[in-house]
């Protein structure tokens, strides 16, 4: 999810469905030093952007264990080394003055989800406050809506918890009125951060901010995503590889235009592809993967040295369908949520699109490279996927919300389910109601697996503990 909203241990090799040969696992590539944890910490999973994680999610046995209200849609959830998750949130109503849609930062008990404290930010754009990580002292690194970039700690005080703003950098004179999209750490203690009109920057250890432009007219609505060589950045035109020079300015290693197609697409944000880059592969982040926003949408992957294709088909057996998620990755492998009709919110879109709605069937299909080219594995129009899923290496299963199977009439009406899907077959493992929409519409918001096999989801209107 936009708007709204590697690692550690030797995965196993997973077999392809039938006729296919065995998928390779990637070896560990590890993570950036400045996170808490491996698994927990980013918004996609990992720094690599493969919305995937070495922990067990809530499997055959999850169910809803508690929730909250916590006055706001919380659209990233990161969990530290003390076990207590902390979500980046747009609240109602917060602020002093009170003011609508304002970035907060909330922490949540670990057993009953309870808000235990929270802290509003300055408002700015829709982006500022959903895309964040957290750093190595467990702290919520953020941008706000005065330019600056902020680290966030909880502390327990005789009082209770409170939240409180440990360090700020300041980085307007780089951004003006921009507003920052996305923040990552690289691997050699930087942070590195996007602005919708094109600005890409780092901030070095001790503070120390360099920027540079991309060309005029490009925007951006993603994250960006990282490896030990550099940072793939995804503009509303072209994907770009980029590395930190001479006094940790970015420069372009190279640049890959993409069909962007006619116009905005139902049931995505902006004119352009919905895909945060996706590094992967069996030597660990040797290529990266997204998918156009052409009229019948291609997966495109490419080497992520050079910028060559690799190989590329259509992302979808079946027209119309696009996506606004990040793909996940396992691998040689990668699994594509369709959200092609999704109801945003109309404050989330830009322009309008073409045609002007459509009913959200749901799709999801895993494609694999296979000696150069790319293979598809299964595809399954069972998964109206409600959140951006989370693939687990540990159990084999794509967990997420979902609805139930689609009907005419409104998208966001009748159950919400927990489900697990089989990674390997793409057949539904489990299948479990946690609520009910509009009450709890998933918003296509990210999740987080965190230890102990539990699934933290917000929606709407709560924050959701699905767990074994």
């Amino acid at each position: 999810m936009k708007r709204l909203t590697r690692a550690l241990a030797v995965m196993a090799t997973v077999a392809l469905a039938a006729g296919v040969a065995p998928a390779q696992a990637a070896p560990p590539v590890g993570s950036p030093p400045g996170v808490a944890t491996p698994w927990t910490s980013l918004m996609h999973g990992d720094a690599a952007s493969t919305d995937s994680t070495q922990l067990r999610g809530p499997g055959t046995t999850g169910h809803l264990a508690a929730s909250s209200v916590p006055g706001g849609v919380c659209a990233a959830t990161f969990v530290g080394t003390d076990g207590y998750p902390v979500s980046l949130c747009t609240s109602y109503l917060a602020g002093d003055p009170p003011q609508v849609a304002t970035p907060v930062v909330t922490l949540f008990h670990p057993d009953s989800a309870k808000v235990l404290a929270t802290l509003p930010l300055t408002k700015g754009g829709l982006l500022g406050g959903v895309y964040g990580y957290l750093d190595e002292k467990n702290r919520v690194v953020v941008a706000d809506g005065s330019g600056a970039v902020l680290h966030v700690g909880h502390h327990r005080t005789p009082n209770g918890w409170k939240l409180s703003v440990d360090r700020r950098v300041d980085i307007s004179k780089r951004i003006g009125s921009d507003q920052v999209t996305g923040l990552a750490p690289d691997f050699d203690g930087r942070v590195w951060f996007v602005t919708t009109k094109g600005v890409v920057g780092t901030i070095a250890p001790n503070g120390r901010v360099a920027a540079n432009r991309l060309p005029v007219g490009e925007r951006l609505g993603n994250g960006l995503t990282i490896r030990r060589d550099g940072a793939s950045v995804l503009t509303t035109h072209a994907l770009y590889e980029m590395r930190a020079g001479d006094y940790g300015v970015p420069r372009t290693v190279w640049r890959r235009a993409y069909d962007r197609g006619p116009a905005r697409k139902p049931g995505q944000l902006t004119w352009g592809s919905g895909t945060t880059p996706t590094y992967f592969g069996s030597g660990g982040d040797s290529w990266v993967a997204i998918v156009d926003n052409a009229h019948v949408p291609r997966l495109h992957v490419l080497n992520a040295d050079t910028g060559a294709p690799v190989c590329s088909m259509r992302a979808f057996t079946r027209s119309p369908q696009g996506t606004e998620n990040s793909p996940m990755a396992w691998g040689d492998s990668i699994v594509i949520p369709s959200t092609y009709g999704y109801q945003y919110p109309p404050m989330a879109v830009t322009g309008p699109s073409r045609p002007a709605g459509a009913p959200f069937t749901g799709a999801m299909t895993r494609i694999d490279v296979v000696d150069g080219k790319c293979m598809r594995v299964w595809e399954n129009y069972r998964d109206r996927m409600a959140t951006l899923p989370r693939l687990s290496r540990a159990d084999g299963l794509i967990h997420g919300l979902a609805y139930g199977p689609y009907r005419l009439g409104p998208q966001q009406l009748g159950s919400v389910n927990y489900v697990g899907v089989d990674f390997r077959t793409g057949a539904r493992k489990v299948t479990r109601k946690v609520g009910d929409a509009p009450v709890d519409e998933p918003m296509q918001l990210t999740g987080m697996i965190g230890p102990g096999g539990v699934l933290w989801q917000g929606t709407v209107t709560r924050m959701l503990k699905i767990a074994p």
